[in-house]
């Protein structure tokens, strides 16, 4: 379903970060974010920047413009850190709160773009948003322009599929014994956060990587995402040439953390950005 902006929408002029050929990360934390609220660890207290994780996010800076992967509560924020003006189009891991309830967040880019933001998201996942931000697809008369997302929504499976000038591959993932995400591959960097379990099938999306982002929740085991021991197993399987870890709570502190990591694998950080390849 396409919401079609009136043929007066008033288009604004964009200044952004140019990220084409890169990838960055907006956010490596866990649902709650680092620093926890209220909590009083050495990482939470920490004044390293490295150990100040917003909730997961990424983009891939794409030859025809900025895809954003999940929209976290923290997007304006980590948006505004990031000098990032405009996002050409969103496509979704999995419709948890702590990756799609910044989806509001877009709602400004339908006037630089001058139409409709792309969404694309397996179906569980737009009926979810359908139901979460209702008024963006009601019929409703609204007060004025722009006082809801317009969204383009596109539905996805695991077959690739094209936009801003490349193509995306959904990597099916477990996340927890029950419910399934996707990852994203592009190029030779795949981004799977979110993930307990690679199924076989998924295995051979995973060949070749230059780039391999990877769940490493905590140092012990927990129901739905990998503990770090076994996301450097994992990573150490498919053999990247290297290895970022996210989604990271306030259990590893990251200088310390690092030190203890095989050659080649790193725990990623707000802000950091590697080439696209």
């Amino acid at each position: 379903m396409s919401q079609t902006p009136p043929t007066n929408w008033p288009k604004k002029e964009v200044n952004t970060r140019d990220l084409t050929g890169r990838f960055l990360f907006l956010g490596t934390g866990t649902s709650v974010g680092v620093p926890v609220v209220g909590c009083s660890c050495e990482v939470c207290l920490s004044t390293n920047p490295k150990n100040k994780r917003l909730r997961c996010s990424v983009i891939f800076g794409l030859p025809e413009g900025n895809l954003l992967i999940d929209t976290p509560p923290d997007l304006r924020t980590q948006l505004l850190n990031n000098g990032i003006g405009v996002v050409h189009a969103v496509a979704f891991t999995h419709s948890h709160a702590d990756h799609l309830f910044g989806l509001d967040e877009v709602r400004l880019f339908q006037f630089y773009l001058g139409h409709a933001v792309p969404i694309f998201c397996e179906p569980n996942v737009d009926a979810k948003i359908r139901k979460v931000y209702d008024y963006a697809f009601s019929t409703e008369a609204q007060t004025h322009i722009g006082s809801r997302p317009a969204l383009d929504m596109h539905e996805i499976g695991l077959e690739p599929f094209e936009v801003l000038g490349a193509t995306v591959t959904p990597i099916r993932l477990q996340h927890g014994p029950r419910f399934e995400v996707l990852g994203f591959r592009v190029g030779n960097v795949a981004y799977c956060t979110d993930t307990n379990q690679i199924p076989e099938e998924s295995l051979a999306k995973l060949e070749g990587l230059d780039v391999l982002v990877l769940d490493a929740l905590r140092p012990d085991p927990h129901p739905t995402h990998y503990s770090l021991e076994e996301a450097v197993e994992v990573a150490q399987k498919l053999g990247a040439k290297k290895t970022y870890f996210t989604h990271i709570a306030d259990r590893m502190e990251h200088e310390r953390t690092n030190a203890w990591l095989p050659e080649g694998m790193e725990l990623a950080y707000d802000g950091l950005e590697i080439p696209l390849t």
